[in-house]
């Protein structure tokens, strides 16, 4: 865990090289003002609360009264401090899994939980990365329009593909992946093999099992509609902080420029996202060329996009950091097996 606090710093190396590059000082940023940055970072709060508050609803729907309806918020929540520091936001459903587990959960339903968790999660984020993508295409940004399509698509399309496939066939490891872990692992390598073999089958007979019922459909939709209003309050913090500059920004536009930043975001290139993220949003907005980052007037200003990065990313890693240790990571108690 020690790396990933050390890899924060590395986050803000394209934020250093943005303010150089283009003479943005702190006193550009902090001319956002108070309330609109203020009001920016509890859209975020909002967008997390709102991933934890369906990550809750899951695990009591599979679980029943399994634990605190507010600690499982908090370690969701918490989360999403691994997605903070990996490349391809990637990460968070480990914890979930390992934190479940320890609190009793067999371990292919904490998998499964997770999986519901991340799917309806990404296909959300997929359509709403989508639709920004076919906007900029129509608009003639026809490269940024690739990029967001491309990741979009191919992301979105990959959980789907696996998540339902899994009710009708059973995923093991890789044949050649399967011989290399026991050739250098041996012993050990092989008995790593046959536990996630023996786990992957589990949890694809939950999902034969859950996937055609009612009720599995129920949570699917309700926990896509959360995810859904989760990543439109995620959009709408770029709304707000425009508001404390001279760029003005409808909450609909706000929503698509943020989640075709997010799409170009995905790209396992910097941990976090970090530069293509805020390339991603000034990109989608003024329909740039991906090697011309000249901003005219009357248009998004890097202050603005680096307020919003600071308001989004910077300000939740340390919140979703405090939760992580406090609650996911914490010793855990287990009452009994589910």
């Amino acid at each position: 865990m020690n790396w990933r606090l050390a890899a924060i710093p590395v986050t803000l190396i394209p934020i250093l090289i943005i303010a150089i590059q283009f003479d943005i000082k702190i006193e550009d940023v902090l001319a956002i003002g108070l309330f609109p940055f203020a009001g920016a970072v509890v859209a975020m709060l909002i967008k997390l609360g709102l991933q934890g508050v369906k990550f809750a609803y899951i695990t009591r729907k599979y679980l029943g009264n399994f634990d605190s309806f507010f600690k499982l918020v908090g370690v969701r929540v918490g989360s999403e401090f691994i997605k903070f520091t990996t490349p391809m936001f990637i990460g968070a459903e480990f914890v979930v899994i390992y934190y479940l587990h320890k609190k009793g959960a067999k371990p292919a339903k904490s998998a499964w939980i997770a999986i519901m968790d991340i799917v309806t999660e990404v296909f959300a984020a997929g359509l709403l990365s989508i639709m920004a993508g076919i906007i900029a295409l129509l608009s003639g940004a026809y490269v940024v329009a690739a990029v967001i399509l491309a990741t979009s698509i191919i992301i979105t399309s990959l959980w789907m593909i696996m998540f339902f496939l899994s009710s009708k066939h059973t995923f093991q490891i890789p044949k050649i992946l399967e011989k290399l872990v026991k050739r250098f692992g041996k012993e050990k390598g092989a008995q790593a093999i046959d536990k996630t073999n023996t786990w992957m089958e589990e949890v694809c007979v939950m999902s034969r099992e859950n996937l055609k019922t009612s009720e599995s459909k129920k949570i699917f939709t309700v926990s896509f509609l959360f995810s859904l209003a989760s990543w439109s309050f995620y959009g709408i913090s770029f709304m707000i902080i425009a508001m404390g500059t001279d760029f003005t920004i409808n909450a609909f536009d706000s929503i698509m420029a943020v989640m075709g930043a997010n799409a170009i975001g995905n790209l396992p290139i910097t941990i976090g996202g970090s530069g293509l993220a805020e390339f991603g949003i000034v990109a989608y907005l003024n329909n740039l060329d991906p090697f011309a980052f000249e901003i005219t007037d009357g248009i998004v200003a890097w202050d603005a996009v680096i307020g919003w990065r600071i308001a989004t990313y910077y300000v939740p890693i340390v919140i979703t950091w405090l939760l992580l240790v406090k609650l996911a990571l914490s010793r855990i108690s287990k009452p009994q097996a589910t």
